[in-house]
């Protein structure tokens, strides 16, 4: 699978001001055949230590602070000479090594002609502790589920390669408009975890799709107690499980009494911080102005939580494929199709997606572009009814304003109708 990732750690690859290399994401999601596969195709080769698998590997790093010496030990286990710039130096699940992940500021500091990546199950949970990873000695890129167009290159070459052509103000044929809208169907359905796309493109079998599916949530809520630290894993549970019922909500606002009853923001404000941390939620605040800068406006108090793959989210819903495939109407539609979108949003926009809610309606998604503001409607299906959202168009006269929906693509009026599978270029098909 071709991965978007792979153009940014080109990018760092050629910084000449480089540093380590952290890959951060949620479980299972690509993170170690990434730093793979650009060790093999753009080093002379590369060397792959897993501190998971490997005990003895955290002595060296518990007795030596020399990056030198550190790697002539590591050449010695590898078999073979780490040279700089040629070498690919791999960390993985390094968070089962505190000191090996301190020791990445060491190669900043006196041995920076070696090329290091690190990676690990839940580090973003390690890296949100200032105390516990070298602040501001290391690169960090975020590595998330396929995306849309990566999901359609990897299943569908021809269809790719029409996507990735579409301009802005283009006409979009019916027959692609169809294929796309088909191949949405399928990515609502699977999602962008690697190994369900894999599983689709072997053998197309919805069954093992759901099966890996369901063994991936059962491996995340293992995790919760295995790495959850001084935060309640029963809380974090609590939380995760909740998300599906509290996108339902008619005000899909995050309501800490919807968890458990009675329950307060003291009782699970750590949880929902560890989950945003570890990647396996996306939260979206709630902005009291939609101006520049949104970040000024938010309600910290305000917000709502999405799951980091919509493949999951339908799985944890038990929304039935018929109901995504035969276009029926039913209640969920809506959250799955606004958990793509910020899904798609999250990787093509440079300030993070917030929502704007008041007394008169709300808008699903407010998003920023230098200083222009864009209020961001999500409609599941072709239905053009969205009385609040012109009121505020109306009443802000937005330069752009979006609704993605199932429509064709078509500006009318002050409202640009984007469909949902190109959700991921509204950055380039925006004024």
């Amino acid at each position: 699978m071709e991965r978007n990732a792979i153009f940014h750690m080109l990018q760092w690859k050629k910084d000449a001001d480089r540093k380590p290399l952290i890959l951060k994401g949620a479980r299972q999601d690509g993170k170690t055949w990434l730093m793979r596969e650009f060790g093999r195709r753009y080093y002379k080769n590369y060397v792959y230590f897993n501190f998971d698998e490997s005990e003895d590997l955290k002595s060296l790093f518990e007795t030596n602070k020399d990056p030198h010496r550190i790697v002539e030990l590591l050449s010695m286990i590898a078999g073979t000479k780490i040279e700089p710039t040629e070498t690919l130096v791999i960390f993985d699940e390094v968070q089962e090594c505190p000191e090996a992940l301190n020791t990445l500021k060491y190669f900043k500091e006196k041995a920076n002609e070696y090329h290091v990546m690190a990676a690990g199950s839940l580090l973003g949970t390690l890296l949100a502790q200032p105390k516990s990873y070298p602040v501001g000695m290391v690169n960090l890129l975020e590595i998330s589920p396929l995306t849309f167009d990566e999901f359609v290159a990897a299943t569908d070459e021809m269809l790719s390669k029409y996507f990735r052509s579409i301009e802005k103000g283009q006409k979009i044929e019916k027959i692609f408009h169809n294929r796309l809208l088909d191949a949405y169907r399928y990515y609502m359905i699977i999602g962008g975890m690697p190994e369900c796309v894999n599983s689709w493109i072997k053998d197309k079998d919805p069954q093992k799709i759901l099966q890996i599916q369901k063994d991936l949530i059962a491996i995340y809520e293992n995790d919760f107690s295995k790495h959850n630290g001084k935060v309640n894993s029963g809380r974090i549970l609590m939380v995760f499980r909740s998300i599906p019922s509290q996108l339902a909500k008619e005000n899909e606002k995050f309501m800490y009494g919807a968890v458990r009853e009675g329950g307060r923001a003291r009782d699970f404000e750590e949880a929902i911080e560890w989950l945003v941390s570890a990647g396996m939620l996306n939260r979206v605040y709630n902005v009291t102005k939609p101006e520049h800068p949104l970040a000024a406006y938010d309600r910290l108090d305000c917000f709502k939580l999405y799951l980091f793959d919509t493949g999951l989210l339908k799985c944890m819903a038990g929304v039935d494929n018929r109901a995504i495939l035969l276009k029926s109407d039913f209640q969920f539609k809506g959250p799955l199709a606004e958990n793509f979108v910020l899904q798609q949003l999250k990787n093509c926009c440079e300030i993070a997606p917030r929502y704007y809610a008041n007394r008169n309606g709300e808008i699903d998604f407010v998003v920023q572009k230098g200083m222009e503001i864009i209020p961001v409607e999500v409609k599941a299906g072709e239905d053009k009814h969205a009385p609040t959202f012109k009121r505020y168009i109306e009443e802000k006269q937005p330069v752009s304003a979006v609704r993605f929906s199932q429509r064709e693509y078509l500006k009318n009026g002050a409202i640009t109708n984007i469909p949902l599978y190109l959700a991921g270029k509204m950055d380039v098909l925006t004024e």
